[in-house]
């Protein structure tokens, strides 16, 4: 496969200065230019100076080996931009003078229509259309990514590669290289990239003569994005060309309570098969918590109405909430963004009153038709001592958290897999025909309705593919089986450093034990003391059930069957 060398670097190239081009010639130098991005100002956090071509940095990268680059001096990095929302205010101010009231009314006024589809002004899409390629999208969580080697990731069907520059600088690139088209993401010819996407060496190419020039060519470039570091989060903006755009715009913020000392987070991120509008439409129903995750994060016997009420909308999402205990506010903030924060107030012994909060924000990013990646950080301020962190006291591992949370992801999957392939199976715009498909009287609903909505409206019906993504293609949901739906290990344990490297330990303790139980085994036939021998086969015994329970452990990171009607 292709370009096991990516030298990337920031390259906010405005104008390249004809003096950094000693050794080549005008028409090299203007080539050199043609492959330059406009980058005339720095992205946020992400990009830093340009790095003069003479210096002759690269940066080589394969799956197994990362060679080190030497130190620029004189090159300084921007600081971060750390910026912060309050929800259920949209994340980038938008323009709500569009926006509308509370589309449903009421039970009442919902019964009243076809299924309780929300009452609309306008039909169709709006003016306003979304444009899907215009907006920030996280990658992954940064500290699931490895610095070491390049990531494969896709984005609205497109085959992108991630990768860590020498300068500590995430980039993405197209994983294409230019050479013969085989993904950058492997190691095929050793061609090297800087990160503008011009080249810096084939090593195929002689020293002397037209092929030393070939680098400088446009047609040897790589296609490098716009990227942003924010929160923890890496982010892309998917058009090469909209760097301009990508410098004036700011991704979505987590809420302030998520660097507040007095709350405690945990961060997963996990593939699922399902499409964007089915996870979407999930993550804005919260009544299916008490059925669906019974006895993981909720109970059926405490599942009441929920009278949610949306109180804006418009092009740029919308916001509700309820009116009940405990309060529940609520955000859609395209293209992937989702926010639930809920509010319980407690009488403690000692304590008194107390107000407990459970903010819970899902991106969820388009990757393939039927492809869907989620990642989802949440924070609380009770029970902290119970979630992974940096206090001495805060003992649960960021993995074992993450088993309890692939349970939540499984008792959706199924569920959602089914609803998928019915939808599917409908000939026509399932947006449009939303409420006739459906029965959705409830108040429980109106989240649900005002995604389809929005989607109707002003998402375009769902989101704009690359030309290259296969939308004519069974999507997965119609052609996996059970085993395949619930991989754990291949939709998150491979993603996840920290369930990867606990993966790596369950296994190497199995063998230590599996050992230990065969050693002292046999040496319980050995000694003549009936209390030694005794002690021996204990040691063996126990040697083998700690190896036991390991083994059935580490399934949690592979798959785990999750049938709903054997949870009591």
């Amino acid at each position: 496969m292709a370009a096991a060398t990516v030298a990337l670097y920031a390259s906010p190239v405005a104008s390249l200065r004809g003096s950094e081009f000693s050794t080549a010639n005008a028409q090299i130098d203007q080539e050199r230019r043609a492959c330059s991005l406009p980058l005339a100002r720095n992205i946020a956090s992400s990009s830093s100076a340009l790095f003069s071509p003479s210096k002759n940095l690269s940066l080589r990268l394969s799956r197994n080996h990362v060679s080190k680059a030497v130190k620029v001096k004189g090159v300084r990095k921007p600081s971060p931009v750390v910026m912060t929302m309050a929800p259920p205010r949209p994340p980038a101010d938008p323009d709500m003078s569009k926006s509308e009231g509370e589309p449903s009314l009421g039970i009442e006024e919902a019964l009243q229509t076809d299924g309780g589809e929300e009452q609309q002004p306008e039909q169709g899409q709006s003016d306003d259309a979304f444009v899907w390629r215009d907006h920030w999208y996280p990658v992954s969580l940064i500290e699931d990514l490895d610095p070491s080697v390049p990531t494969p990731f896709q984005l609205l069907g497109r085959e992108l590669v991630v990768w860590k520059d020498p300068q500590g600088e995430w980039r993405v690139f197209l994983d294409k290289c230019p050479h013969r088209l085989a993904p950058l993401s492997c190691s095929y010819h050793g061609w090297a990239f800087k990160g503008d996407g011009s080249c810096s060496a084939i090593p195929q190419a002689a020293a002397s003569g037209p092929e030393s020039k070939a680098k400088f060519s446009p047609r040897a470039c790589a296609v490098s994005y716009p990227t942003q570091v924010s929160q923890g989060l890496l982010f892309v903006w998917p058009d090469e060309k909209g760097w301009e755009k990508a410098a004036q715009a700011s991704p979505p913020m987590l809420p302030p309570e998520f660097s507040d000392p007095k709350y405690s987070t945990v961060t997963i991120q996990r593939d699922l098969y399902y499409g964007y509008d089915t996870l979407m439409e999930n993550v804005s129903d919260p009544s299916h918590i008490d059925f669906a995750h019974h006895k993981v994060t909720g109970r059926r016997d405490r599942a009441k109405p929920l009278p949610f009420k949306v109180h804006k909308s418009g092009p740029w999402g919308f916001a509700g909430a309820n009116n009940d205990t405990p309060t529940i506010s609520t955000g859609f903030y395209p293209p992937c963004y989702y926010y639930n924060k809920i509010e319980l107030p407690v009488k403690l012994p000692i304590l008194g009153d107390q107000k407990w909060e459970i903010l819970i924000c899902s991106f969820n990013i388009p990757m393939a038709p039927g492809k869907t990646r989620s990642i989802v950080c949440s924070a609380r301020n009770f029970f902290q001592f119970l979630t992974p962190g940096d206090k001495w006291w805060q003992l649960v591992p960021r993995w074992y958290e993450h088993w309890t949370s692939n349970k939540v992801y499984d008792g959706d999957m199924i569920v959602l897999q089914g609803q998928e392939k019915i939808f599917l199976a409908h000939d026509g715009d399932i947006n449009a025909q939303y409420g006739k498909l459906t029965f959705t009287p409830t108040q429980a609903d109106r989240f649900v309705l005002a995604f389809r909505n929005w989607l109707r409206r002003h998402g375009k019906g769902g989101p704009e593919w690359f030309p290259e993504a296969r939308t004519d293609r069974p999507l997965p949901s119609t052609v996996l089986s059970k085993r395949q739906m619930l991989d754990r290990y291949e939709q998150h344990t491979l993603n996840c450093s920290s369930c990867r490297n606990a993966q790596k330990y369950f296994q190497l303790w199995q063998k230590i034990f599996w050992g230990s139980t065969i050693v002292l085994a046999a040496a319980a036939g050995v000694p003549a003391d009936m209390v030694i021998r005794a002690l021996l086969a204990s040691g063996s015994v126990l040697s083998a059930a700690a190896a036991y329970t390991l083994k059935e452990g580490e399934k949690n990171f592979i798959f785990k069957e999750y049938i709903h009607s054997e949870i009591e």
